[in-house]
């Protein structure tokens, strides 16, 4: 059952909630996506227009952010778009395990790896204009992890 959802909501905390929602519904619509992998893909978009909002916010910008839901026969993938000031990917630290008594030193930074981590494919493009983030999981298969 192909399709696309777009949503373009405004940069407020408040609909985060709203964005897992719609998510959440579209990828039921993915009958062999089970529920723990839509789980998954709710926490690392809920990441991912959280940094988006941040965005926003750091920029002073009244854009909206674009969330795109494409369904496809065996995948969902979520697209989320902001119009921040963008950063690079790479140069995003790489902090210490969550389970290491030093990641207690570190308030915020674990979502790109969050995204990483539940998302079976995940990417991360920015520049000067925005940052768009493309997070895909699979019905039939699941990355390997490592």
């Amino acid at each position: 059952m192909p399709g696309t959802i777009v949503l373009e909501i405004p940069a407020r905390a408040d609909f985060v909630s709203f964005v897992r929602v719609v998510v959440a519904a579209a990828a039921e619509l993915e009958p062999n996506l089970p529920n723990e992998r839509i789980e998954d893909l709710k926490l690392a978009v809920s990441e991912a227009t959280t940094n988006a909002i941040d965005a926003h916010s750091r920029s002073d910008s009244d854009d909206r952010i674009r969330v795109e839901c494409r369904l496809a026969d065996d995948e969902v993938t979520v697209l989320i778009h902001d119009e921040g000031p963008g950063f690079e990917p790479e140069d995003v630290p790489i902090l210490p395990e969550p389970d290491h008594p030093d990641r207690l030193l570190h308030e915020s930074g674990l979502g790109v790896h969050l995204m990483q981590l539940l998302a079976d494919d995940a990417s991360i493009t920015s520049d000067g204009l925005g940052t768009d983030v493309k997070l895909t999981v699979y019905a039939s298969r699941r990355r390997n992890s490592g």
